[in-house]
């Protein structure tokens, strides 16, 4: 219920025809002064159902005739069909304009066109093992990158790289329930064009693609990915500790980037659930190769 702002009367909605009758107002005078929220037009199925003007409605419904088309389709009635039949004869295609126009607007994507294996692929990869995940539906799939509402860095980076790589905006939202931004963007045949699985990644068996282990450039892009989305960087000072961890409950993952890194020429440990390098140098060394949280 919505309260009259000049009466103090409670309503469903302010109508025009209360605003005339008790204060001599217009609907447009109302909004003007106190904005157009809960206010317009009645409609007649949100009245009571003793109200007199609901009855008459109801009643008013009765008397009125079905809809031209019920119970035809556009083969069966007469009209329809005739006009049909007239533009296929004269060949007049009623959709070429917006049809057209379409195809300017929307590239659509062939099912099997493939990515470009370049550094950005491989870092986007990276990303979507470690904090994102893809679906799977009829006729599209969906890509998800879930990061924490405060990073704002990791949100434009992985958008923008998003954007350049399926030249398509993703969609950004603030989840309700949770303190995340998700990135999510809708698109053909998305698992098989990055090599990434749809549904739970948890129990699947996770490899770095060959063509990023056959190039370093490409690998360290691969590596920033997952450390953006699940490293971290933490020195503690009274007991010169020095950290550059990875954690995830994949093994076949862990043990994917300890290969990285072994590649690279770091020494890195298997902990449970993580892949940590501790000597300084290296710790330093690792940060700056890969660029992390360089924004």
């Amino acid at each position: 219920m919505v309260k009259c702002k000049l009466c103090g009367r409670f309503f469903k909605i302010i109508t025009n025809t209360h605003l005339a009758s008790a204060h001599h107002w217009t609907l447009k005078e109302y909004i003007q002064k106190f904005g157009p929220k809960n206010c317009g037009f009645l409609l007649p199925n949100l009245l009571p159902k003793s109200d007199p003007r609901y009855i008459k409605w109801k009643e008013s419904l009765k008397k009125r005739p079905p809809p031209w088309n019920k119970g035809f389709t556009k083969e069966t009635h007469p009209s329809v069909a005739k006009i049909s039949e007239t533009f296929k004869r004269k060949k007049i295609d009623n959709f070429a304009k917006w049809r057209e126009k379409v195809k300017k607007v929307v590239k659509i994507e062939s099912k099997f066109q493939p990515l470009r294996q370049d550094g950005d692929l491989a870092e986007l990869i990276g990303v979507i093992l470690g904090d994102g995940y893809l679906e799977k539906f009829p006729r599209t799939d969906r890509l998800v990158i879930i990061s924490n509402s405060k990073n704002s860095g990791f949100v434009e980076r992985y958008s923008r790289l998003i954007e350049k790589i399926f030249k398509k905006k993703p969609k950004i939202r603030k989840r309700k329930d949770s303190n995340c931004i998700e990135t999510s963007l809708y698109q053909k045949s998305l698992s098989e064009r990055l090599g990434i699985p749809a549904g739970n990644k948890k129990n699947l068996e996770i490899k770095v693609p060959k063509w990023i282990l056959k190039n370093k450039s490409y690998l360290k892009r691969w590596l920033r990915g997952l450390y953006e989305a699940e490293g971290s960087f933490s020195i503690h000072e009274p007991t010169y500790t020095y950290k550059f961890l990875f954690a995830n409950k994949n093994a076949s993952l862990l043990e994917s980037i300890f290969q990285a890194l072994r590649i690279l020429g770091f020494h890195p440990h298997w902990g449970k659930d993580k892949i940590q390098i501790s000597k300084k140098e290296e710790v330093f060394k690792i940060k700056d190769l890969i660029r992390f949280r360089q924004y």
